[in-house]
């Protein structure tokens, strides 16, 4: 198993979801963050005063699935979520050892659904 995380933007989670179930992936957690990379800080007014943005709010996408869906997600992901532009964000794979069902209380070998169908 492998975690997904993709740190994109907004404006493009709607395109990266509909991607995602496109290739069965239906099971993800989606969080509201603000981070920094080589995006250019946004200047704007404020109640008559300057102020600068160092901050860029992002979306983060967490996937947990079978190995031989990565690249399938990550090229998903890519395609719904790319500009062009400095900005568009970041996606880090990790291994994941053990997943357990909170409900059943037992390993949950087949995190996604697409295992279970296939296998």
């Amino acid at each position: 198993m492998k975690k997904i995380e993709a740190i994109i933007r907004p404006q493009r989670l709607t395109e990266t979801i509909s991607a995602l179930k496109a290739i069965g992936i239906t099971g993800f957690t989606v969080s509201q963050v603000v981070g920094r990379g080589k995006q250019k800080d946004a200047k704007g007014v404020y109640r008559g005063k300057n102020y600068t943005v160092t901050l860029h709010p992002k979306v983060k996408l967490e996937i947990v699935l079978s190995d031989y869906m990565v690249d399938r997600t990550i090229q998903a992901v890519i395609e719904a979520a790319q500009t062009g532009t400095d900005g568009d964000g970041k996606i880090y794979v990790y291994p994941i050892f053990e997943a357990y069902n909170i409900r059943t209380g037992l390993v949950d070998d087949d995190i996604d659904d697409l295992a279970k169908q296939e296998g």
